[in-house]
């Protein structure tokens, strides 16, 4: 099979043909027919992350946004069977600790992560643990590159704001960045009836934002965007998310909260701050703020998002600006560098 490795931090990845894997016990083998190409995989490419002890041994085979079919399982899956149409969370969870059996199973305690600490979706076949929990069956309304949409940006920016946010319909949530997650997170938002700002450097970001259900968007280099929220909202907004991760977005977001807020911080940090951010404690204290950390989505996201779709509530698809090639993915890492990407790059060609 085709894939794509990454042999070396910052290389271009290495274009390899590897033995079709076969799965034993609890594993399925599944054959990937879309994979998108996310900003964690830039990180991982990056060689960001070894602060927090999420640095990939290489080689490795990246990629962790997948849709597939079930080409294969062991004889310990039950629940699927071949040419199942499935997406797999980048997370894949034990299914056996606290975490997993309370349906926390995005906090499990012995996780692995496709493309990072296990082969991942840059290749045309992939093997799962847990099978049965960490392949998703995917209703028909919901195609194989949307599903692939659907692996880690979108379910991440659901999880913020309807798990961890939680705006009722009329709030205002101010969203800092609007790349993938930023994207999914207005998006969702706005489908759940809240008024989102969308705030980037980027204008014709800021135009994506618009379509995906902003109701105000902000250029960030346009004056103070702390200051300008506090205007729009009366006040400040009562809840924010941060998905860029700088020490500038996450203290501008903090900043932009009425009294008594909730930020939301589902961005991760680059080689700039690895990991430390400095917020405003006395700021924290005086107007009892509250900043929670979201992360994966709980498998059982996966549900509420498919019956949201199939109400015409949420279109990940529209997040879908281009179809892309193995021999791509290097060039899209290089956008990154910069920020020029618009929306989300899916590799549908193998060969």
């Amino acid at each position: 099979m085709k894939a794509a490795r990454l042999v070396a931090f910052r290389a271009p990845l290495q274009i390899e043909d590897l033995p079709v894997p076969t799965p034993t016990g609890d594993e399925a083998l599944v054959r990937v027919t879309a994979v998108g190409v996310c900003r964690s995989d830039w990180h991982q490419w990056n060689g960001d992350w070894g602060w927090i002890g999420a640095q990939p041994r290489l080689p490795i085979t990246p990629g962790h946004e997948i849709g597939g079919v079930i080409e294969a399982v062991g004889p310990a899956v039950h629940a699927l069977r071949p040419g199942q149409r499935v997406t797999v969370p980048f997370q894949q969870s034990c299914g056996a600790c606290a975490n997993c059996t309370s349906g926390r199973d995005n906090l499990c305690l012995r996780p692995e992560f496709s493309g990072f600490s296990r082969d991942g979706g840059f290749a045309e076949y992939l093997i799962v643990r847990v099978a049965d929990l960490n392949c998703i069956p995917l209703p028909d309304a919901v195609s194989d590159e949307v599903a692939a949409a659907l692996g880690c940006r979108f379910t991440t920016g659901y999880h913020a704001i309807a798990h961890r946010a939680r705006p009722a319909a009329g709030d205002w949530i101010a969203i800092f960045g609007a790349g993938g997650v930023g994207l999914s997170a207005i998006q969702v938002a706005a489908a759940l009836g809240a008024r989102p700002i969308a705030i980037d450097l980027d204008p014709a970001k800021l135009a994506f934002a618009k379509r995906m259900g902003a109701v105000e968007t902000l250029l960030a280099s346009d004056g103070n965007p702390s200051k300008r929220i506090r205007e729009i909202t009366g006040g400040g907004a009562p809840f924010t998310v941060d998905a860029i991760a700088t020490a500038k977005t996450t203290q501008q977001a903090i900043g932009a909260l009425c009294r008594g807020g909730r930020h939301v911080q589902v961005g991760l940090t680059s080689q700039e701050d690895q990991g430390q951010i400095p917020f405003p404690a006395d700021i924290l204290v005086n107007a009892e703020l509250e900043i929670v950390g979201s992360g994966s989505s709980p498998h059982a996201g996966y549900a509420e998002i498919f019956a949201l779709i199939a109400q015409g509530r949420l279109d990940p698809g529209a997040l879908i600006t281009r179809h892309i090639g193995l021999g791509e993915i290097t060039d899209v890492f290089h956008a990154f560098d910069t920020y020029a990407t618009s929306g989300l790059d899916v590799v549908t060609s193998f060969n």
